[in-house]
């Protein structure tokens, strides 16, 4: 049997998060492996989920500065590793997430601006050496994805900021992934049908390394 994993999903909005979730977790049933949950950054618990619409919603008359922004997403991803993740993995329980800190590397970092070396250290500061033991990085052109968020729903405050910054925060994204050994990326600009089969078999050939 292979140990239970801490896997994370990443990208833009509009790269198919939520659908690579679910196909990561039907991918492992086919391994027999059932006792799986997933949870979302920000959010995940009471708590978090309350911080998730301070960051995304629009306040009449004041608007978060981005260092706010930074403290109250490593604050909604404290709640959920120490409540919720780390407790299910400590009972022997895979966990997949939607987004993890390398999502502040890239939006708070890339996109907003902040010195990524201090974000690094907030990191280290509060979760030592927890890291994900595989990161799934959707790659998308801000165009493609944003088209796509556009269609799916009405944009939250983060979808709705500039272009430019989510070229940032890609540039970001792909910066820091090539520093990341336990990490996939994949073309996420084709169509949700081949997606789903390019993240069904790089978790395939995952999973078979982790018997070796």
């Amino acid at each position: 049997m292979i140990k239970n994993k801490f896997i994370v999903i990443e990208g833009l909005e509009g790269a198919g998060k939520s659908n690579a979730c679910i196909c990561v977790k039907n991918s492992l049933k086919k391994y027999n492996i059932k006792n799986i949950i997933l949870v979302r950054q920000p959010g995940g618990t009471p708590i978090s989920e309350k911080i998730r619409k301070l960051v995304k919603n629009k306040f009449c008359n004041e608007n978060l500065i981005k260092e706010t922004e930074l403290l109250l997403m490593y604050a909604a991803r404290m709640q959920l590793v120490k409540k919720i993740i780390q407790p299910a993995l400590k009972n022997g329980i895979w966990v997949i997430s939607d987004r993890h800190d390398l999502s502040s590397l890239a939006y708070q970092g890339g996109g907003l601006g902040i010195n990524e070396k201090l974000i690094k250290k907030l990191k280290h500061l509060l979760f030592g050496k927890f890291v994900p033991d595989l990161t799934i990085y959707l790659d998308v052109y801000p165009k493609i994805g944003l088209r796509r968020a556009l269609n799916r729903k009405k944009l939250d405050q983060i979808e709705k900021r500039s272009f430019n910054f989510f070229e940032k925060t890609r540039k970001s994204y792909l910066k820091n992934l090539k520093l990341d050994k336990n990490s996939i990326k994949i073309n996420a600009n084709l169509k949700m049908s081949e997606v789903t089969q390019k993240i069904e078999e790089k978790i395939s050939n995952w999973l078979k390394k982790q018997f070796l």
